[in-house]
């Protein structure tokens, strides 16, 4: 409808003509009246119709799209005109014979209006249908009073809005930024499926829901309609309440011209959406992982992918700018790490550029990609967040102690999730097929021998987040449930190629019985689901175990690499003792030969530290020999084994205040 103020000049003159109809049939209703007590008798007026013109008025509209009767046509302006005449709602009481009933009736509408039919106040016609009327008290059908609706009443007066009772449902939603050209193709493909003569139900499929918002954005902007969005989960339960749902959407559709955007996920009450969509008779399109079958609508899945690597680069170089120009290339890594939505890039940009000016504020220069990659990880976490435990990568190459050729290839993984786009894409691997192109992992070797660590490591040397997750937690007793679990976490860390750190990795991958019954059977489905999932990460995935030999060997062959973690030698040893200590730390007369003697493993080792310099703060000296000598003798405790005399022999001759062992002894208990 044409907002102009031409048209409103125009459309409040047809208004008040047709008002001032209903105002001359309400007084000459009365005059007859008053005719009757004194026997004079008036003739009818005459049938009248609005004015017509080149424009259609807001009246005309109504009875238009609602098919009204003139009947019903003049009984909405008699409670049109109780709302915005003083005049009118005064002959109401008159005509009634009560001056206290200034409002509209059936019964009076029946009496004073031509071509009158009961059929216009059921439930099944158009006012009560749509809900142009409203009957406030139904004691009696024809002597209720009648109300137009609120809605209604401002359309009429040139006013469109959304309907108060929609908003805590509907929310408007109008087009962020440029599409790329693969989602445009679909706009395309939605545009001609609604010129049909029955428009379908659009199902957008696939993980991305602020493209999917936005190509519904731009398909109706296109078009002309308006669009709203309504999540699947504030659907009513209750019946009555969907329906009153349903009919006020279908309403405010035709009056606003209005399509709608319906989002569910994983958690929503799917069945109720169902038979809510089932009743709307309105262009909607439906955002979602996975499709669904709809009865008795037609239906068409569109499957909605990120934007390619080089449409990524364009939305890069379209959100930056002439910042892009200062990149030098550097946006190429950026797109072969993290694959983001085209909302997800601008609001990495935006972040980005707040910060330096923060930066620039206070005199400090911080590289612009460097930025740019912090803010991508920042965006691509928030779901993996909910999902997983993100572990704050600190380790580095330096703290960890490992044999050549472990070392070796934890580089070459290093490797090759840096250069995976080259070789992929570039020298075009990929080519030749998606399957086996994931680089994964397994870190095999006991409690403590460093396999966090080493995930640490590579996370903090390619600048990524790294995540545990719980395969205890995964795992599910019920059907299904494993698989979607691990569905759930790859798609969330897909954007972001975060490294993904699978503990206990043994229990689902362990070497496989005979198959019994169904639930040996869906186990090993779980199994080749997880490894086809990792085959097809784009990010690194590292299974730990701690013990190799428990591993099928048909799981171990599809694996990237496996890297053993040793039980350290004593060289090694007192090569983790000599780095354990923080520099911060004061420490008197260590001997890291002779701690080397600890038949222990790195995690131990750092415990003994921990706890030792616990004990030194706590006596207020630097942590000594007789320190860690006691925080040992704890840990061996706990780890059930006994601290042998040739484990710590030659560690303490005297104290440092001069005291003999066996007054050390006498103090600290005897740790042998």
């Amino acid at each position: 409808m044409n907002l102009n103020s031409d048209w409103q000049t125009l459309n409040q003159d047809i208004l008040q003509q047709s008002l001032a109809h209903i105002q001359q049939l309400l007084q000459q209703f009365c005059d007859r009246l008053q005719g009757k007590k004194f026997g004079i008798f008036n003739s009818p007026a005459p049938s009248w119709k609005p004015p017509q013109t080149a424009e259609t008025s807001a009246l005309q509209s109504l009875c238009d799209i609602f098919q009204l009767s003139h009947f019903e046509r003049d009984l909405l302006l008699l409670c049109a005109g109780v709302e915005l005449s003083g005049a009118i709602a005064q002959l109401c009481g008159t005509a009634q014979g009560n001056s206290n009933l200034t409002y509209a009736t059936f019964s009076l509408a029946l009496a004073v209006f031509p071509e009158a039919h009961w059929t216009a106040i059921t439930p099944a016609h158009p006012l009560r249908h749509w809900r142009l009327i409203e009957i406030v008290s139904p004691e009696s059908l024809t002597q209720s009073r009648l109300r137009i609706d609120e809605r209604i009443l401002h359309f009429l007066n040139g006013v469109n809005y959304l309907d108060d009772r929609l908003r805590g449902f509907m929310t408007p939603i109008a087009p962020k930024m440029p599409l790329p050209p693969s989602h445009i193709a679909l706009v395309k493909q939605i545009i001609e499926l609604w010129q049909q003569e029955t428009p379908p139900i659009i199902q957008l499929c696939g993980t991305g829901q602020d493209a999917k918002e936005t190509i519904a954005a731009i398909t109706c902007q296109e078009l002309g309609f308006n669009l709203h969005r309504l999540s699947a989960s504030d659907i009513p339960s209750n019946l009555q309440e969907r329906e009153s749902l349903a009919r006020l959407w279908e309403r405010e559709a035709i009056l606003g011209r209005s399509a709608l955007l319906v989002e569910i996920d994983d958690r929503d009450p799917v069945p109720q959406a169902m038979a809510w969509l089932h009743r709307v008779q309105s262009l909607v399109i439906l955002a979602l992982r996975e499709p669904i079958l709809l009865q008795h609508r037609a239906q068409v899945r569109l499957d909605v992918a990120k934007p390619t690597t080089v449409e990524q680069q364009q939305i890069w170089h379209w959100a930056l700018g002439e910042k892009a120009i200062d990149l030098n290339g550097q946006l190429e890594i950026l797109t072969s790490q993290f694959d983001l939505s085209a909302e997800s890039i601008q609001s990495s940009c935006l972040i980005a550029g707040i910060k330096q000016e923060k930066l620039a504020s206070i005199h400090q220069s911080v590289d612009t990609f460097d930025l740019l990659w912090q803010s991508c990880r920042d965006q691509a976490r928030t779901r993996l967040d909910d999902l997983a435990q993100r572990i704050t990568a600190k380790a580095s190459w330096n703290e960890l102690v490992l044999p050549e050729s472990q070392m070796q290839m934890l580089w070459e993984i290093v490797a090759q999730v840096r250069q995976r786009s080259q070789v992929y894409d570039k020298w075009e691997f990929a080519v030749r097929g998606a399957n086996g192109l994931g680089i994964s992992a397994l870190f095999a070797g006991a409690s403590g021998t460093g396999k966090t660590m080493a995930a640490e490591v590579l996370a903090n040397e390619l600048n990524l987040d790294l995540y545990r997750i719980d395969l205890s937690q995964v795992v599910s007793k019920y059907i299904g449930e494993t698989e979607k679990n691990l569905r759930l976490v790859f798609e969330a860390a897909e954007s972001s190629g975060a490294i993904l750190l699978f503990d206990e990795a043994d229990a689902l991958f362990g070497k496989r019985s005979e198959v019994k019954d169904s639930h040996d059977r869906y186990a090993n489905i779980e199994v080749s689901y997880l490894l086809q999932r990792m085959e097809a990460y784009r990010g690194l995935a590292v299974l730990t175990s701690n013990l190799r030999s428990s591993i099928d060997p048909a799981f171990l062959r599809r694996l990237r690499f496996v890297v053993q973690f040793p039980f350290p030698d004593a060289q090694q040893r007192q090569e983790i003792w000599q780095r354990i200590f923080p520099t911060k730390l004061p420490t008197e007369d260590l001997d890291f030969t002779k701690l080397a003697q600890l038949h222990v493993t790195g995690g131990n080792i750092r415990n003994i530290a921990l706890n030792a310099a616990f004990l030194a703060a706590d006596h207020g000296s630097a942590l000594k020999m007789e320190h860690l000598l006691r925080s040992a003798q704890t840990e061996y405790i706990k780890l059930e084994q006994t601290l042998t005399e040739a484990e710590t022999t030659g560690w303490i001759s005297k104290t440092s205040n001069g005291a003999t062992i066996a007054g050390w002894i006498d103090q600290w208990g005897n740790p042998l």
